[in-house]
């Protein structure tokens, strides 16, 4: 049973008094089932975000899951893992804790883990321990008969639930009926929708229906690119931070990329600032990268002269732009796996990760600036009696909570992720 770099851990002796540090929410010691049959993405980083009145809801887990202690969890989802064979597949996020990620064939971000997935053709069942959306995603490019399970329902995303499908068309409708829909003299649109990977199945199919593109946090500038030669701006969606950061690093002026608030007129915005846009941003965010400050790096660097700070583009943009770098978690960790002499590093990510890339590199001094240990609340909802559970139902010949994109909204889906595979970066002095 691997503890190694275990957020558990850490807030089990927190809570303990048996170390020193704090938790955002005293609740991250319960164990997640407390919470799944209240409305609410649980304790951690979007304990405080609203979710939709929609937000699926895991039924109670049987007790026998909710009263072993992690040895024996542990035990039984190798046991079951090793008697269902090639049967099954398990994907890890790096966001999941230590205790999850032991046990996944493959561990990546949500994008990796779905193409991940393709690997394994003739895995019947495919346990993604994740979100619903990385879910979601997986389904759209497995095959048909592979079942796709989250082992948690309750496992959301509050910054993809911050723009669902009713919200973005009747933004659409707006712009539409403000820009129009002919084309310039150059050929390109006036709008094209992009959105980040960290949305619902819904929206990306909205994108492959209206002529856009789906992004990840690692080739957001390609995509964007892609979407400036086809229309004159963007709507970009759901979070404002990677938007912000990467249209910024492209030379797009602040001034010209206006936030798009759904619950107003036009977004809150006049008919002159939006058609002087190029990108207009969604009011959306990732709680976990929101936490992150410039107070917290100005105090890494006086503690730690010559500190290496690198931050997730999900961060705002002082934070983004007080750093050395930044760059999605791939890029993180291959930063810190190619530096050659010993660096200490203050990382603004969530603490699963980092936690874990300071144990894997032992040689580096490697810590997460948020001092409060606060996990991505959602990302927390998958603990291993979830996997022991699903894993001996799957044993048993039942396939719970399995995720199913319907048809409709998966093939226009498709289309969006494929236009994001064959966009390809500029090559270098072309």
């Amino acid at each position: 049973m691997s503890t190694i770099a275990s957020v558990d851990t850490t807030i089990a002796l927190i809570d303990a008094g048996r170390t020193a540090g704090s938790t955002c929410s005293p609740d991250l010691a319960s164990g997640p089932w407390a919470f799944d049959a209240s409305p609410g993405y649980g304790p951690g980083a979007s304990l405080a975000d609203p979710p939709p009145a929609v937000a699926p809801r895991q039924g109670e887990l049987p007790r026998a899951y909710r009263e072993a202690d992690p040895a024996d969890l542990d035990a039984r989802v190798r046991a079951a893992k090793a008697t269902l064979g090639d049967r099954v597949v398990i994907l890890g996020h790096f966001y999941q804790r230590e205790e999850v990620v032991t046990h996944a064939d493959f561990v990546g971000d949500s994008f990796q883990l779905a193409n991940a997935s393709l690997t394994r053709p003739d895995a019947e069942a495919i346990v993604f321990c994740g979100v619903h959306f990385m879910a979601e995603t997986a389904d759209l490019l497995s095959g048909p008969e592979q079942a796709v399970i989250l082992p948690n329902l309750a496992a959301g995303c509050s910054m993809a639930d911050m723009a669902d499908i009713d919200q973005v068309e009747e933004c659409w409708e707006q712009l539409t009926e403000l820009y129009g829909t002919e084309p310039d003299s150059s050929g390109r649109v006036p709008v094209i929708p992009v959105t980040y990977m960290n949305s619902s199945a819904a929206l990306k199919g909205f994108c492959g229906r209206n002529g856009g593109i789906v992004c990840t946090s690692s080739n957001a500038a390609t995509v964007l690119e892609w979407a400036f030669e086809r229309g004159q701006r963007v709507l970009f969606f759901p979070d404002q931070h990677l938007g912000r950061n990467t249209a910024k690093a492209m030379g797009v002026p602040l001034t010209a990329m206006p936030m798009w608030n759904p619950n107003k007129p036009l977004g809150g915005n006049d008919e002159q600032t939006l058609g002087d846009a190029q990108v207009i941003l969604w009011h959306g965010f990732c709680s976990v990268h929101r936490r992150f400050t410039v107070a917290q790096i100005e105090q890494a660097r006086a503690e730690h002269p010559g500190v290496r700070v690198i931050v997730h583009p999900e961060c705002p943009m002082p934070v983004v732009d007080a750093a050395d770098e930044a760059g999605s978690t791939d890029y993180i960790r291959k930063a810190i796996d190619a530096a050659t002499e010993p660096t200490t590093f203050a990382i603004g990510t969530e603490v699963n990760l980092v936690q874990r890339l300071a144990a894997q590199y032992p040689q580096h001094t490697i810590f997460c600036l948020d001092p409060v240990v606060c996990p991505c609340s959602t990302m927390y909802r998958i603990h291993p009696g979830y996997l022991a559970w699903v894993l001996e139902s799957l044993v048993a010949g039942e396939v719970p909570n399995r995720i199913t994109v319907p048809a409709d909204v998966a093939d226009p889906a498709r289309v969006a992720l494929e236009r994001m595979l064959a966009a390809k970066p500029p090559v270098a002095g072309a």
